[in-house]
C-alpha cells in the first residue's frame, strides 16, 4: 500500500473507531480477535487488485470502449455529476447483487467468498476482509460497465469516496437500523444478519448499498429490531492471512475437520 492508502486507512479508522465506541451494537475490544489478520488485507488488497486491474482489465476496457457510441457516452458525461451519482451506484450494485448471489449458489465461488464470512466478530476493518480473487471478479465486473458507458472522473471519485465509507460503515460494530429508510438503503443491521451464521439468515440481504434490491427480489431479512447472535461460517478455514488465501485451492479432502460442538 502506497502512502496514499495509508493515509486513506488511517483517516478511515480516526471516523469509524470513536463511531464505534458511541453506537457500539455489543461489547467489542478495538484490538479484538484477528485484527491483525484484517490489517493485513486492508494492506494488501487494495495494491494487489489494482495491480491485477491494471494488467488485465485495462486493455479490455480500452478495447470495448471502441463499441460504445460517442453520442451515448457524451449524453452520460454530459448529466450533472450527481445525477451520474446515483446512476453509478444503480448500475453497480445491480452488479453487486447478482455477483454475490452467484458466489453463495456455486460452491467453487462460495470457497473464495467464505473467506469474507469467516469473521467472528464484525467492525469496520471486516470491510476490507475479502479474497483478492473474490475482490477482483466482483470489482471488475461491477466496474466495467460503468468505465465503458463514460461517467465523469469527477462522478467516479464520489462515489469510491460513498461505496467505501458506506461498506466500512455497514461492517462496523455500530446499532443503526435507518429507520423508514431500511428498505431503500443497506444498513449495518441488515448487513450484520448477511454475515450471521444462523439458518435463518443464510442466502439473504445480497445488496451492497440499496436494500430495495433484495425486496425486489425477494431475498430482504431484517427480523424486527434484532441483531444477530452469531457470525462465522462452519467451514474449516485457517485464521491467518496466507492459509486464507490458499484456502480455496486446497482440495477438500485435504482439509482439516473441524471438531463437532463440544469437541477438542
Amino acid at each position: 500500500m502506497d502512502m496514499f492508502g495509508l493515509k486513506s486507512l488511517l483517516i478511515c479508522a480516526l471516523i469509524f473507531i470513536p463511531l464505534e465506541r458511541l453506537f457500539s451494537l455489543r461489547p467489542q475490544q478495538i484490538f479484538r480477535k484477528g485484527i491483525v489478520n484484517d490489517l493485513i488485507y486492508a494492506t494488501f488488497n487494495g495494491g494487489i487488485v489494482n495491480l491485477l486491474a491494471g494488467l488485465m482489465l485495462a486493455p479490455a476496457i480500452n478495447a470495448g470502449a471502441l463499441l460504445i457510441p460517442m453520442s451515448l457516452t457524451n449524453a452520460i458525461s454530459g448529466q450533472p455529476t450527481w445525477l451520474q451519482v446515483i446512476e453509478i451506484i444503480i448500475l453497480t450494485d445491480l452488479g453487486v447483487y447478482f455477483i454475490h448471489r452467484a458466489f453463495h449458489a456455486i460452491p467453487a465461488l462460495w470457497r473464495f467468498h467464505s473467506i469474507h464470512h469467516a469473521v467472528d466478530e464484525m467492525d469496520w476493518l471486516v470491510g476490507f476482509h475479502l479474497h483478492p480473487v473474490d475482490l477482483f471478479v466482483s470489482k471488475s465486473l461491477t466496474l466495467i460497465p460503468v468505465f465503458l458507458l463514460g461517467f465523469t472522473t469527477e462522478a467516479l471519485g464520489i462515489y469510491f469516496v460513498i461505496y467505501l465509507g458506506h461498506t466500512l460503515l455497514i461492517h462496523s460494530n455500530v446499532k443503526m437500523n435507518f429507520g423508514p429508510f431500511k428498505w431503500l438503503i443497506v444498513s449495518p443491521q441488515l448487513h450484520h444478519w448477511h454475515h450471521a451464521n444462523e439458518r435463518a439468515a443464510y442466502d439473504k440481504n445480497f445488496a451492497g448499498q440499496l436494500a430495495i434490491i433484495d425486496a425486489i427480489f425477494g431475498t430482504f431479512n431484517l427480523p424486527g429490531d434484532e441483531a444477530p447472535q452469531k457470525y462465522g461460517v462452519d467451514d474449516p478455514i485457517p485464521k491467518n492471512y496466507f492459509g486464507q488465501v490458499g484456502y480455496p485451492l486446497v482440495p477438500r479432502q485435504n482439509l482439516p475437520k473441524r471438531p463437532a460442538p463440544g469437541g477438542g
